[in-house]
């Protein structure tokens, strides 16, 4: 019999999978892709609604670190408690946190992957 973590893990991912099409519209499978890379990389994320999008925490009752929302263009970020990587060859003082997508191919799947692993590592 499941546990009741189990039954609202279950429930919290129904709830962001659910969420995707209503929120995405026509750019469903490209939020539907995100969430499986998101997951991928990093399998023991928790997904769950986070202010009405999908968002991606070590546990139910840690911050989220990882999200994807659809404004003009869908966005992929991390939040400020997620580990930050810092560019110290940058000639400037930002830290990236979020970035639109356009399209999934196979070098910017990578790196958000590759993203997804450094903030929620």
């Amino acid at each position: 019999m499941p546990s009741k973590k189990a039954d609202k893990d279950a429930d919290n991912l129904a709830a962001v999978l659910e969420k995707i099409p209503k929120m995405f519209k026509e750019q469903t499978a490209t939020g539907e892709r995100l969430h499986e890379i998101i997951m991928a990389a990093n399998p023991s994320l928790k997904p769950r609604l986070w202010y009405g999008m999908p968002g991606y925490a070590k546990a139910r009752s840690k911050p989220v670190l990882v999200f994807i929302r659809k404004d003009r263009y869908v966005t992929f970020g991390i939040d400020e408690k997620a580990t930050l990587p810092v560019d110290e060859d940058a000639p400037d003082n930002l830290i990236a946190s979020a970035w639109y997508v356009t399209e999934l191919d196979d070098a910017t799947e990578a790196r958000i992957a590759e993203i997804v692993r450094v903030a929620t590592g």
